[in-house]
């Protein structure tokens, strides 16, 4: 399974009263497709606000996502938790559902050794047949997966790539070591260049909801050795990628759609919405 350069880790767009908007969704998969030049869009993430959606949420959201894609982007969808028995339980209404792959989020909160966390995705990669990308959020789980780890977990067939947050040093080290076939992917949009420079595959992003056809133009001149339009491309793209998360995601993301004409609502708590003075400071940033 090929999910491409760019994946867009997609909000999940809410009414007034905090219930999915089913219409806005679709609307967002035809702009992240066709706008935003997405390859793959990651359904109930972080940035999709998974802690807050229920198990009948995530499946509705699962079959919405494949039928309105239509199989002009692969759909992935987060099945991850810190509940083993739960993960593979959501992996299977995925399968069920139709997706082209499970991202699945090192266990957080219980603070498990390297062991259990090998465990962990060995457990739910053979409870299904879809390929499975691992996914290592330090600043989030607490416990960190280490480079050694992904790449034991690398060896079994259907466990097919990670999204790496970590250190561009652990980064550099999974890429060396990586079996062929194994797809290493950014999950910090700052360094998707950088990523793609030490043999990454790409980004699984949050900016590429506002700018992913810059940052797919980057991507593809930094692979037909244009490296200084895509050097320029990072520059311009920079103040995005860190400006999106000065709060926390996917807080401004979701501003930002709004600003620019994709309204999807506001957050579920303990979320909350940004106030004017950082819809302002946003509204600097954008294209």
């Amino acid at each position: 399974m090929h999910f491409g350069r760019l994946i867009t880790a997609m909000v999940t767009p809410f009414d007034e009263v905090g219930a999915i908007d089913w219409e806005a969704t679709g609307r967002l998969v035809d702009y992240l497709i066709d706008a935003q030049k997405s390859d793959s869009l990651v359904v109930s993430g972080t940035t999709g606000e998974s802690p807050t959606l229920t198990d009948v949420e995530k499946e509705a959201l699962f079959r919405f996502v494949v039928e309105r894609a239509a199989g002009r982007a692969r759909v992935i969808a987060g099945t991850g938790s810190n509940d083993t028995a739960h993960s593979i339980h959501l992996t299977r209404i995925a399968e069920q559902a139709g997706v082209d792959g499970v991202l699945l989020v090192v266990p957080y909160y219980n603070r498990p050794t390297q062991e259990g966390i090998y465990q962990h995705f060995k457990a739910i990669a053979a409870s299904t047949k879809l390929p499975v990308v691992l996914y290592n959020v330090p600043s989030r789980t607490v416990a960190s997966m280490t480079a050694e780890t992904t790449l034991r977990l690398a060896q079994i067939e259907n466990i097919v790539a990670t999204k790496e947050c970590a250190s561009l040093e652990q980064v550099s080290q999974i890429i060396a070591g990586a079996p062929e076939g194994f797809l290493v992917y950014s999950g910090d949009d700052s360094v998707t260049l950088p990523v793609l420079a030490i043999g990454g595959q790409g980004i699984i992003s949050v900016a590429s909801h506002i700018i992913g056809d810059r940052m797919k133009t980057m991507i593809e001149a930094y692979l037909d050795g244009r490296v200084q339009e895509a050097a320029a491309l990072h520059t311009e793209c920079f103040p995005v990628f860190k400006g999106l998360f000065e709060l926390p995601n996917p807080v401004l993301v979701k501003a930002a759609l709004g600003l620019v004409g994709q309204p999807v609502g506001s957050v579920r708590l303990p979320l909350v919405a940004a106030n004017e003075a950082e819809i302002d400071a946003l509204r600097k940033l954008l294209p």
